[in-house]
Parts: structure tokens; C-alpha cells; sequence
């Protein structure tokens, strides 16, 4: 199929319908407004279900709905508004049944700005929801890698009966890009058996996640926890970039991820034995191949539009056997790749330190502090 230019937002709206979203419910909010447009033309278009919700909590429910029904169904926001579906979710993952989220990130906290971040990073790796649970969460850094994603977000939601997220920020969700459409697949007509259809010649289901029993409630968690270890064992996702002998290594997702590539070839013209690891899959995080790097090289550099908050995963897989520096960039502001290159050339000068918190660093450096 042909390329052609397309803004990242509505390359994912148009990704999901041709991945046979059968319904979109969502509330407009800046800078993902554009995906709730292109849905709101499309979905009726082709006798799809479009829904613009009285609010964030009534389109989370909306999903959670339609989910049970055995749909596939999806959603989006930014970070206001993923905070007031964080309910939502986790009775989507409790329930398990599978549904998309999209966060096109912005800055923050409050209302912020419209501008592009990586700050809710936390609230959607970790689970800002209530309870035990964890999601399946993608990171893209182009707009093509943002289609192909959004169709794997729907395949992973399926196979493991949970939420998976597609995280980017603004800039993604705004710049356009030459891409590949994927071809249109048929909505499906069968639904799968454990979904709640009717119960015409079998046995109701019964979909809930209410365990008034603790004990029921612990098997539940259980069984939740082992199924996500079957993702963390079978789906995380990274791309390398010079890393055969690399000495230092640069770690960024998303946007960050993007412009550390370009300091990285400008160091490597320099001389710099300098690579990059993009984590595409935030979680399951690539802990285990970051740990077995610590083995080898010499230091860490984790940029983040954010005041370090895949910093701490990092740091906890290595565990304290190298360096880990950082910089970030916050409020809506995209680093360029010439900070970071100088945050590669202090790297490779040293001298690097295991004590203290590279947060710490970062900041005095920030405001001038001594």
C-alpha cells in the first residue's frame, strides 16, 4: 500500500477502525481531539457505534460495557482525562476483558498546558488505579510506529483479557508523517464465549469484578499476577541503536527517545562509544535487559519529558552496579538533541558517582543551584 502524509492522531483513530473497531466512546481534550474527530466521521460512516460522552467517567463506563459484550472497543484522552477513568480501568482489568486506551500526554499537573510531555507515565505504567493490576502499555516514537501499535494494542487486549494502552505525547499526536495504513479488516461477528451475548442455549455469563469473599478475591489476584508474568516473559518490545559496543548507554521512549537518537549519531561522529535502548514496551519493561547491560558498560543517561519517572525502573534494574544519569525536560517542552549530546559528552568525561539521586543532579544543573 501506498504512504501518505498523515497526522499522528487521526492515524490512529484510522488504524483502530481498520484493526474492526466495532465502537469509539470519548470526550474531547487537547491534544488528542483530532482522534475523537476523525472518529466521529468515520465510525457512522462505516455503521460503526461513535459516542461523545457527557464526560471522561461516562466513556471509560461506556467501554467497560461494551467490553463485556465482547467488542472491540476503544477510547482516548489526555492526562486530565485518564485520571477520571482510572476507576473505569481498573474495573476493566478486574473484570478482565480486553479494550484500548490512547493517552496523547500533555503537560501537567492540574490542568497545565496543551503542550507535549511524558508525565503520565506513572499513572499508566504503574496503575493509577485502585487495587492489584497492571496494564499492557505501548510507546511509539513515530506515526508510523503509532499505527502499527494501536493494532497490536487491540491483539495484546485480546490475548491476555486486559486493557492495553497506547502512550505518547502531544508532539506525536500532532506532527505529521508519511505512513503505511494497514488493509481494512472485517468487524467481526462472533464474539468470543466468555463474553456477555445473551444467554440463548447456554449458561449466563456472569462478568463482575466483585469478590465479597477475600479469599475468592486472592485467588482472582492471583491468577491476574500469573497471567502477567506470561507478558512479562513473552511481550516486551525495545529497539537498539549502536549497541554492539557501546560503553554508555542512553535510555528514552516516545518523543525523548526520537531526539536522543540524533545526539547519539552526533556523539558517535565524535567518537563516543554511545547507544541507545527505546523501550516501546514501558510495561512489561525491559528490566531484565537493562540489568544484563549493567554487566558491560560503563554508565546509564535516561532522558524523559518528565522530572524522571521511568527513571526509578531503571534504576531499579540496575540496581546500583552503574552510574545512572538523567535528563529531562518538563512543562510541555521537547528537549533538543543538542542537550542531551552535551549530557553524553559530561557522561563520557566523567568523573560518575553511585551517590545521591541523579535527580538531584539534574536539577541543580537545571536552576543553577550549587
Amino acid at each position: 500500500m501506498a504512504r501518505e502524509l498523515i497526522k499522528g492522531n487521526e492515524a490512529i483513530a484510522e488504524a483502530a477502525i481498520r484493526a474492526g473497531l466495532h465502537a469509539y466512546f470519548g470526550y474531547p481534550i487537547t491534544p488528542q481531539t483530532e482522534l475523537l474527530e476523525w472518529m466521529s466521521r468515520r465510525m457512522p460512516e462505516l455503521g460503526r457505534a461513535f459516542v461523545q460522552a457527557e464526560s471522561e467517567l461516562g466513556a471509560i463506563n461506556m467501554v467497560y460495557g461494551a467490553a463485556c459484550a465482547g467488542a472491540r472497543v476503544m477510547t482516548s484522552s489526555s492526562g486530565p482525562g485518564v485520571s477520571l477513568m482510572m476507576e473505569g480501568i481498573s474495573y476493566i482489568v478486574g473484570t478482565e476483558v480486553p479494550a484500548v486506551l490512547v493517552d496523547v500526554m500533555r503537560g501537567g499537573p492540574g490542568l497545565g498546558n496543551i503542550s507535549p510531555a511524558q508525565s503520565d507515565y506513572n499513572q499508566i505504567v504503574h496503575g493509577g488505579g485502585h487495587g492489584d493490576y497492571n496494564l499492557i502499555v505501548l510507546a511509539p516514537s513515530s506515526v508510523q510506529e503509532a499505527i502499527d501499535l494501536t493494532v497490536e494494542c487491540f491483539d495484546l487486549a485480546e490475548k491476555y483479557r486486559t486493557m492495553a494502552v497506547l502512550l505518547l505525547d502531544g508532539s506525536l499526536g500532532q506532527m505529521m508523517e508519511p505512513a503505511e495504513l494497514p488493509p481494512m479488516m472485517p468487524v467481526r461477528e462472533t464474539f468470543p464465549a466468555w463474553a456477555a451475548t445473551g444467554a440463548v442455549g447456554r449458561k449466563p455469563n456472569i462478568l463482575s469484578s466483585i469478590h465479597l469473599n477475600p479469599p475468592d478475591q486472592e485467588v482472582t489476584n492471583l491468577h491476574m499476577l500469573q497471567r502477567w508474568q506470561t507478558v512479562e516473559a513473552n511481550e516486551v518490545r525495545v529497539k537498539e541503536y549502536y549497541m554492539e559496543d557501546a560503553r554508555f548507554v542512553v535510555v528514552g521512549y516516545g518523543s525523548a527517545g526520537r531526539v536522543a537518537l540524533s545526539a547519539v549519531r552526533a556523539a558517535r561522529a565524535e567518537g563516543i562509544p554511545v547507544g541507545l535502548l527505546r523501550p516501546i514496551s514501558l510495561n512489561p519493561f525491559p528490566s531484565n535487559m537493562i540489568s544484563k547491560l549493567a554487566d558491560r558498560v560503563e554508565a546509564f543517561l535516561v532522558t524523559e519529558m518528565s522530572t524522571g519517572q521511568m527513571l526509578e525502573d531503571v534504576r531499579l534494574a540496575v540496581a546500583h552496579r552503574r552510574p545512572v544519569e538523567f535528563y529531562g525536560r518538563v512543562g510541555g517542552i521537547v528537549p533538543f538533541p543538542d542537550e542531551i549530546l552535551e549530557e553524553i559528552r559530561r557522561l563520557a568525561k566523567g568523573p560518575l558517582t553511585l551517590e545521591g539521586h541523579p535527580r538531584n543532579r539534574w536539577l541543580a544543573r537545571m536552576t543553577g543551584a550549587n
